[in-house]
């Protein structure tokens, strides 16, 4: 009797839990995150994707007491770094700072992609938003940027733009302004932000279209001018540098954005959670007195905002890159 009493009691249990519900995501997501994140940053140290995404990584953890591994993968303009992005386990403990550059620029400048930006990441949060400054080496003859439309005109192709890498907002801000002046640069691309304001400051090139980022240290310190910005307003870390728009090209303006992703299939309790840690980061008063001080603004919003952003901005660069006739070199 023993021994069917317990097959009967089997029955009623397997019974039972065939009649309830499954987990939902959110219990896994419970657990989230249980080891280190990985953040993998697709351009070099140093450079305002790097900048941002220490930053975030850094208030984040500040908040939640999680643990981030920034792994900086540069090359192909961030293309090698989302790539393996796109590759990683959908678990959550591999995320990326996706930026203008690798997820709307890119597809209309390279021939072959080595991901989809709409179909292989799981956007999690835009993060924040930056202009460029144009820039040229502090001790040098140039001081406005009449004087660099003036030096291009009268040595065509002589004037050298140095890149942080091709495809970058840098490099098609300084195309897009080349056209609205009538002149051209001679592009020289370097692996990240770091070599190019290198070689800049050291007379190996003329002008540099950069990231807030990346340069106001070395423009407080005289080691390289500031000219002009690309926001459509002055930006409030350097409040005496006019806009492009105001020195005489009117209506220009091209923005660089951060956004942070996940492999495609992270299941989205996860994506939730890192949205939230995300947003509640931006919205402490330290996190955006930071982020202004070098030159950025605080972006955040759901998921899904971020995919629209991601998929407007994909097709507004590549409308404007074929209408330009922009080539990478």
């Amino acid at each position: 009797m023993n021994h069917f009493r317990a097959i009967r009691r089997s029955l009623l249990l397997a019974a039972l839990a065939a009649a309830l519900p499954a987990l939902p995501l959110t219990a896994s997501a419970q657990a989230y995150p249980s080891q280190p994140i990985k953040l993998i940053v697709p351009f070099t140290p140093a450079g305002a994707t790097d900048i941002v995404a220490r930053m975030t990584a850094t208030h984040v953890a500040q908040l939640t007491g999680w643990s981030f591994v920034i792994e900086n993968r540069a090359g192909a303009t961030g293309n090698i770094g989302m790539e393996a992005t796109a590759q990683a386990r959908p678990d959550g403990y591999t995320i990326a700072m996706g930026q203008t550059a690798n997820l709307a620029i890119n597809p209309a400048l390279f021939a072959k992609m080595p991901f989809d930006p709409l179909k292989d990441f799981a956007p999690v949060a835009m993060v924040a938003s930056v202009p460029v400054v144009v820039v040229v080496r502090g001790d040098g003859p140039i001081k406005t940027l009449a004087d660099v439309v003036a030096a291009a005109k009268a040595n065509p192709g002589k004037l050298t733009q140095a890149l942080a890498g091709n495809g970058t907002v840098g490099h098609l801000a300084g195309e897009l302004f080349a056209r609205r002046a009538g002149v051209k640069f001679t592009n020289v691309p370097y692996k990240g932000a770091a070599p190019a304001l290198t070689d800049l400051m050291g007379g190996q090139t003329d002008l540099m279209f950069a990231t807030p980022q990346a340069v106001v240290s070395l423009i407080k310190s005289g080691k390289v001018r500031a000219l002009a910005v690309s926001s459509a307003k002055r930006i409030t870390v350097l409040p005496s540098v006019p806009t492009i728009a105001e020195s005489g090209y009117a209506g220009f303006e091209a923005v660089d954005w951060k956004a942070l992703v996940a492999p495609a299939g992270t299941p989205p309790a996860i994506v939730k959670t890192l949205n939230e840690a995300v947003n509640q980061a931006l919205g402490q008063p330290s996190t955006l007195a930071e982020l202004l001080a070098d030159g950025s603004a605080p972006m955040g919003g759901t998921p899904e905002q971020a995919a629209q952003k991601i998929r407007a901005e994909h097709a507004r660069w590549g409308a404007l890159i074929r209408e330009a006739g922009i080539k990478l070199d």
